[in-house]
């Protein structure tokens, strides 16, 4: 199922709007406060999410019909679709993740890894992981 927007686009656009409507609020020329106060500590960086493997398994459902197929090979020119079961969770998640952010090429991967949010690839992550 395609989502519109993934969730991680969201919660960005909801960080960085109220920050851009603060910038674009203060004068260029304002002198700087005479004692200004304590920077608040910074953000920490959210954990990374942890993986369901039932719930991937669920999500890897079409990832068999490229994936899981013994020999498979696509249909322009002859690219050999690799195993992924089996695979470590961090590099499928690395994976996932690049095809994701346009970081690897490959328009069939980068289509479906679009539908994914963060969660997603985690589950899908550690059910793949666990496949022999």
């Amino acid at each position: 199922m395609m989502r519109p927007l993934p969730l991680a686009a969201c919660l960005a656009l909801a960080i960085a709007l109220p920050a851009a409507a603060l910038t674009a609020q203060t004068p260029a020329a304002a002198p700087a406060p005479a004692a200004a106060p304590a920077a608040a500590p910074a953000a920490a960086t959210p954990a990374p999410p942890v993986g369901d493997a039932d719930r991937g398994r669920t999500l890897t459902y079409t990832c068999q019909g490229c994936h899981g197929i013994e020999g498979y090979k696509n249909a322009y020119p002859n690219y050999h679709v690799p195993r992924i079961g089996g695979q470590s969770a961090e590099y499928l998640q690395q994976a996932l993740t690049e095809y994701k952010n346009g970081n690897r090429k490959h328009p069939t991967m980068q289509a479906q890894s679009q539908s994914f949010s963060e969660q997603d690839i985690a589950d899908i992550a550690a059910f793949l992981s666990t496949v022999k």
